[in-house]
C-alpha cells in the first residue's frame, strides 16, 4: 500500500474523499481495519467496564470505533462512485460495508 505525504492521516483523508481504489477502501479499511479497530476498542471497553470505569469505557469503546466506521463507510461509498469496473462489485461493496459497519458499531 503506497502512502503519500501525510502518513496515516493523509491516507484517511484519501479514504474519506473516495480517492483510494475500491478494492483497497473495502478490503483494507472496511473489512480488515474495521474488524481490527472494533475488536481492540471492544476489548478496551470490557477491560474498563470491569475496572468500574464506565465513562472511560464509553469513550474508549465508541470514541474511536464509531468515527472510524463512519470514515470507512463513507470512503467505500465514494470509492464505489469512482469505480471503473463492474457496478455490481461497487454496489455489493457499499451494501456489505454499510451492514457490516452498522453491526460492528452496535455490538
Amino acid at each position: 500500500m503506497a502512502r503519500r505525504a501525510g502518513g496515516a492521516m493523509g491516507e484517511l483523508r484519501r479514504l474519506w474523499s473516495g480517492e483510494l481504489p475500491l478494492v483497497q477502501a473495502f478490503w483494507i479499511y472496511a473489512v480488515f481495519g474495521g474488524v481490527a479497530v472494533n475488536l481492540v476498542t471492544s476489548v478496551l471497553f470490557l477491560v474498563l467496564v470491569s475496572a468500574d470505569r464506565p465513562l472511560a469505557a464509553l469513550v474508549a469503546g465508541y470514541g474511536v470505533s464509531v468515527p472510524y466506521n463512519i470514515v470507512a463507510t463513507v470512503g467505500v461509498w465514494r470509492a464505489a462512485d469512482r469505480h471503473q469496473g463492474d457496478r455490481t462489485h461497487a454496489d455489493l461493496a457499499r451494501i456489505v460495508t454499510l451492514i457490516g459497519m452498522a453491526l460492528l458499531t452496535v455490538t
